[in-house]
């Protein structure tokens, strides 16, 4: 019998949904302390409701999935209740209030090693997005947020360069073609860098998710920096994430990176969405010809390893780094040529898997 750990408990109650949501009760933040000894687990929830029904329902639930994990001997949950002062709010407004909780689905983007084209593969699958949901009728419902605080690229590759407002105490996202921004490149001098230690990372992303004024969307990007450090920590620890998309490259520097920076989110409980391959093959228009400059089969080597899906290789065509150089990413500029399609294709597939998810929860 292996032993208990707060991991395992925070797993089991992942699976535990919130009264009339769909998501679970460690997604929406209200778990806010795990303590094991031995078989013995303490659970510490706290909660805004004015339905006095919902935390003993809640205790109930939690304490069944704590008591299913092998080797718990003794569950308890207590559950500290904060009452709304309009009942109103309570039909309009998630568990506890905050603006990621009018963001449906947020998926990271991630990759263990720089320099794979991550940030110019979020603004094109974001904009590619838009367009999807655009032809759904759910115009401007997707949004980025940068989180690559010592480097942030997204500005310029979408285009929006100017301060953002602040209104009622909440900063207001800048928005192009369709894609609400929001990124630390708003609020430093281009030319300056951020010298930042760990914390002041995490209290920035924390004011992404708590202090800006996202709106209804449908589907939130997380560019994060490369590698697993202070900002993919922060990230998890703050916003609930439906799951995660790897980008790596075809050669073997890239792949081996990008394994062990996905291997991250099955620790944190965060599912893989897919592996996408970037700059993988050079195209002749003419003759149909591929050349594969980085090798070939990485990203799908990647996925089969993770045991998740490979969502499609994206050709290196150099207009794609001129759209993102000029602001006005190539599934915009250019949308019929072949590296806009496999980006829509990819947001495609990641569409269909969130529809499939919803309507099955539905059911």
């Amino acid at each position: 019998m292996s032993a208990v750990t707060e991991e395992m408990v925070r797993s089991a109650l992942s699976k535990v949904p919130y009264p009339g949501f769909t998501r679970d009760i460690v997604s929406f933040g209200i778990v806010k302390a795990v303590e094991v000894s031995g078989g013995d687990v303490s659970v510490s929830l706290a909660l805004t409701s004015s339905d006095p029904a919902v935390a003993p329902a809640l205790k109930k639930e939690a304490e069944a999935a704590i008591s299913a994990i092998d080797g718990v001997t003794k569950a308890e949950v207590m559950v500290a209740v904060k009452s709304k002062k309009n009942p109103q709010e309570e039909e309009q407004s998630a568990p506890e209030e905050s603006p990621m909780q009018k963001v449906r689905i947020a998926i990271a983007v991630a990759s263990g090693k720089g320099g794979v084209g991550k940030s110019t593969f979020t603004a094109n699958l974001a904009c590619a997005m838009d367009r999807i949901l655009r032809e759904e009728g759910k115009p401007s419902s997707v949004g980025i947020m940068d989180c690559d605080i010592y480097g942030p690229s997204i500005p310029l590759m979408m285009g929006v360069n100017r301060r953002p407002e602040v209104v009622d105490g909440m900063i207001q996202p800048l928005e192009n073609f369709g894609v609400r921004v929001m990124s630390m490149g708003f609020l430093v001098e281009e030319d300056i860098p951020v010298i930042w230690r760990g914390p002041m990372v995490m209290k920035t992303i924390q004011q992404f998710a708590s202090n800006v004024d996202w709106g209804e969307l449908e589907i939130l990007f997380i560019d994060l920096p490369p590698g697993t450090g202070d900002a993919q920590l922060s990230l998890v620890q703050t916003v609930p994430l439906e799951g995660a998309v790897v980008v790596t490259t075809p050669q073997l520097a890239a792949v081996n990176v990008a394994r062990r920076g996905a291997m991250m989110f099955d620790k944190v409980s965060v599912p893989l969405v897919g592996v996408a391959e970037n700059m993988s093959y050079l195209l002749d228009e003419k003759s149909g010809d591929r050349q594969y400059l980085f090798g070939e089969g990485g990203g799908a080597r990647t996925a089969e390893f993770l045991q998740t899906d490979l969502l499609g290789q994206v050709p290196l065509d150099p207009r794609i780094r001129e759209g993102c150089d000029h602001g006005v990413p190539i599934v915009v500029s250019d949308p019929d040529l072949e590296c806009s399609q496999v980006f829509r294709q990819i947001a495609q597939k990641i569409w269909d898997k969130f529809k499939l998810t919803k309507n099955d929860q539905s059911n």
